[in-house]
């Protein structure tokens, strides 16, 4: 047994509304850049729906993940080392731009300077890639409710497989909100898929992280992801992933999509694994049976010997105690309520969903039954308006029988707090219907609907110790401005669809379009304003002169440096 830590999210699919507020906060901190305008780390797809880039769970058309071989070992589905040799130069397993979208903004100005006539101005989408006129056909959050209805679902990879069971009736119409970010699996097929090595899992938390400086923009990463959660920067060369807010997670703050979630539905904690287990567990011969193989690889943080085998392998007293009071472990192994999304593609992802139940109190409420009483809601699990047998496409390689255990666990738990709200006893066949006490229940209650912010979120900060190892990491996967780390600076990477880019600019791109074009094309270093920026060499552009590049001018003396001031 080799224990290792890793951090793991779980989010309850119940309480998501849709509102994209983890979207837009993920884009203004980590993807608001030239380069990476169609990227966004964190999206969230309306279900049933093709998803972003469009139909990326079709893995016979995008080859992602990996597939088991005759001899029970496990290879990428794009190819070995032979198959990528030979096509390192030419892959054509890639979406293109319009499978993502192409990025627009809005010319605002018009609104305001357009002369005096009888219609009313508009503000024309512009392209933020050429900057010209363009038109808007969709984005990474665009399906919401249903937006398209027939017409989009019928492009949904996971739809397909159950066509025969679901009807697309407006009566039977379902919909539901799945957020999506990097799953930063413990058998990641797009580290394996790198020919350069650049993409790496850290030892201390399992973060999967692109080195920027090792990255020779192969794009071969984009193919073997199956969930296409890592991006091309086409103006740096370079690939780009979610980065699970590291810098955040190591101070022991949650990631920004986590801290800004609206519903509160997102859970962050630390999971305790035997590493020498996840390639057995990952080349599970039936796919069936991959929800459980993952499942026995976590380890027990609360077993003495798990503990005296973490303590062995370095890893602190604090970070174990933090994996003890873990709500993803409960989640995932006390309650067994999180599902993973598509075991299929073998990655052995991280993050974990726990799937909607609340339509089902819609239908029974509807045909005039109790929608709380416990008898009705178990009797309805099969007749919910979300099939079961789309769940579990999603979430347990098309195996319903997990799928149900957990939605009769959550209808458990509506039941037997609806008794104790209405002061009435709490009836404990209830819980014992699905395996748990009370007591279980309660607790599972509390967790999923009432949890305090510091019950939500345990994460360990990292050591004083590790500081130097973790800031020349940081170094290394440097995503905040341009002009960082790894970034380019200017050079054949300083162009932009209006040409040269100034300076280093300001990393916010939420402006008008001939704001951004000014920006771009301006004459002199673009002022940060009340944001203070170390100017040197590395990232001054040759125009004019930033304060603290040049010596002060002297007045006795005048000019120096040639003139410059």
């Amino acid at each position: 047994m080799r224990v290792m830590a890793q951090m793991a999210m779980v989010m309850n699919l119940d309480k998501c509304i849709g509102c994209h507020t983890c979207s837009v906060t993920c884009k203004q901190a980590w993807t608001n850049r030239s380069g990476v305008e169609y990227v966004w780390f964190n999206n969230v797809e309306t279900r049933p729906g093709q998803g972003y880039p469009r139909t990326y769970e079709d893995q016979e058309r995008w080859q992602g993940g990996w597939v088991r071989t005759r001899s029970g070992k496990l290879k990428p589905r794009s190819g070995g080392r032979v198959k990528k040799m030979f096509s390192i130069f030419a892959n054509p397993k890639l979406p293109s731009m319009q499978d993502y979208y192409e990025p627009w903004t809005y010319d605002y100005e018009h609104l305001i300077n357009a002369p005096a006539g009888e219609d009313t101005p508009v503000a024309r989408p512009k392209s933020l890639l050429t900057g010209e006129d363009t038109k808007i056909t969709w984005s990474a959050n665009w399906d919401d409710s249903l937006a398209g209805g027939n017409e989009i679902a019928a492009g949904d990879p996971v739809l397909a497989k159950v066509s025969g069971q679901v009807k697309q009736e407006f009566e039977k119409t379902f919909m539901f909100f799945l957020p999506r970010i990097c799953e930063h699996c413990l058998n990641p097929s797009c580290a394996a898929s790198c020919p350069s090595g650049a993409i790496y899992k850290r030892a201390e938390d399992g973060i999967v992280l692109v080195d920027q400086d090792r990255c020779r923009g192969w794009r071969m990463c984009v193919t073997g992801c199956p969930y296409k959660k890592i991006y091309f920067n086409h103006r740096t060369g370079k690939a780009e992933k979610c980065t699970f807010c590291f810098p955040r997670i190591e101070i022991g703050q949650p990631t920004i999509c986590s801290e800004t979630c609206v519903g509160r539905l997102r859970y962050l904690g630390l999971m305790l694994y035997d590493v020498d287990r996840v390639a057995e567990a990952a080349a599970t011969e039936g796919e069936h049976d991959l929800y459980d193989a993952q499942r026995s690889v976590f380890l027990d943080p609360h077993d003495p010997q798990v503990v005296a085998a973490a303590r062995e392998a370095g890893i602190a007293d604090d970070w174990i105690e933090a994996a003890q009071r873990s709500p993803v472990w409960d989640l995932i192994m006390r309650y067994e309520v999180a599902l993973p999304l598509h075991p299929e593609y073998r990655t052995m992802p991280m993050v974990w969903y726990i799937p909607p139940l609340s339509p089902v109190a819609d239908v029974l409420r509807d045909t005039g039954h109790d929608a709380e009483e416990a008898g009705n809601l178990f009797g309805a699990i099969d007749a919910l308006r979300i099939p079961v047998e789309y769940l579990a496409e999603l979430f347990t390689a098309g195996d319903p029988e997990p799928v149900r255990g957990v939605l009769n666990r959550l209808a458990a738990m509506r039941a037997y707090q609806r008794r104790i709200n209405l002061g009435e006893a709490p009836d404990e066949s209830i819980a014992a219907a699905v395996g748990m006490t009370g007591a279980e229940v309660d607790e599972m209650y509390r967790l999923l609907a009432i949890a305090k912010y510091e019950q939500r979120y345990v994460i360990p900060a990292a050591h004083a110790e590790d500081a130097h190892r973790l800031e020349k990491i940081a170094t290394e996967c440097s995503l905040d401005y341009e002009g960082g780390p790894g970034m380019g600076g200017g050079g054949p990477y300083g162009q932009g669809p209006f040409g040269e880019s100034s300076g280093t600019p300001v990393p916010v791109q939420v402006e008008t379009f001939h704001m951004l074009r000014d920006r771009q094309t301006a004459g002199s270093f673009t002022d940060p304003g009340d944001e203070p920026r170390r100017v040197n060499l590395l990232n001054w552009d040759g125009k004019g002169s930033p304060k603290g590049l040049f010596p002060p001018r002297d007045p006795e003396s005048g000019p120096v440096d040639g003139g410059n001031p």
